[in-house]
């Protein structure tokens, strides 16, 4: 019978011929058998049950099909949840887990002494970003929207499986929290910011939900749409948070102040160093 390292191995050559990370094919096969590294190792001269040799065959032919890994698993974890992900709903990406680190870091600054705190998630999609939210802060009362169906039958799943307690409200945009009278504390999106022309890896086109990645011919239709209509759900004192395109920062920057002229922003730095996040702190003075 086959080995896990002549599995391994083999897999791993097919991957390079078709450019695809050896990474992914390992992390394919650890995922399957619901194991580590370590354990993996110690059994690379085991044989490989059948059941999960069919399974990883079956996976990395999807694979070389430039599917991605996360679709092909049908999770992603996301700070430190595991995420149901399908292609009705964009794939979490890690940079996202930082806009939710600073969320919370910042509620508790501003809101420590509110023992409820309204919070909306704007395009929720797979309502990782929501999910994280409810569970890192109980006090939070979150409403997810999305104007598609399909995303939110996987965001609920996502709450079902997460045990998280979220309102889940389908429209465009802004609209179902101003049709229910919704007003928020604290407004976060992490809206389609990428320019329709712009050039992407073949594996994210051809699988993830261009309604959930593509903004407008710059990239920015989407923020337009929220500050336009943003001061009818937020409360006197309130802060919103986004995710931004790495090169979007002055123009968002500029478009934020004709909607927030008297409100302090301030663009946050991902891992990397990139311009990744837009915080708009509406009636909040920085002590």
């Amino acid at each position: 019978m086959t080995s896990y390292r002549r599995l391994l191995n083999q897999a791993r050559k097919e991957a390079e011929a078709h450019d695809i990370s050896a990474e992914a094919v390992q992390i394919l096969l650890l995922e399957l058998c619901n194991t580590n590294c370590t354990s993996l190792y110690l059994n690379y001269e085991n044989p490989v049950d059948p059941e999960i040799r069919e399974q990883f065959e079956a996976g990395l032919k999807r694979l070389l099909n430039d599917e991605p890994l996360q679709y092909i698993l049908g999770y992603q974890n996301f700070y430190g949840y595991q995420i149901i992900v399908n292609p009705d709903v964009l794939i979490p990406r890690y940079e996202t887990e930082e806009l939710v680190a600073n969320v919370l870091a910042e509620s508790d600054y501003y809101f420590s002494e509110l023992d409820h705190i309204d919070i909306a998630d704007v395009g929720t999609g797979s309502g990782a970003i929501a999910v994280a939210l409810k569970k890192e802060e109980p006090k939070f009362h979150m409403t997810a929207t999305d104007i598609s169906a399909a995303a939110l039958k996987v965001a609920r799943d996502n709450c079902i499986k997460n045990a998280a307690d979220i309102t889940l409200l389908e429209g465009d945009m802004l609209q179902p929290l101003i049709d229910n009278n919704i007003r928020l504390d604290i407004l976060v999106s992490n809206p389609p910011y990428i320019p329709v022309h712009q050039e992407m890896q073949k594996s994210v086109t051809e699988n993830e939900p261009h309604v959930a990645l593509f903004g407008g011919e710059d990239g920015l239709y989407f923020y337009r749409r929220i500050f336009e209509d943003a001061h009818k759900v937020i409360k006197e004192h309130s802060f919103l948070a986004f995710e931004i395109g790495y090169d979007e920062k002055q123009a968002l920057q500029k478009l934020a102040a004709r909607y927030f002229p008297n409100d302090r922003q301030e663009v946050l730095r991902d891992i990397n160093g990139k311009d990744r996040m837009l915080f708009i702190y509406h009636n909040l003075k920085e002590e």
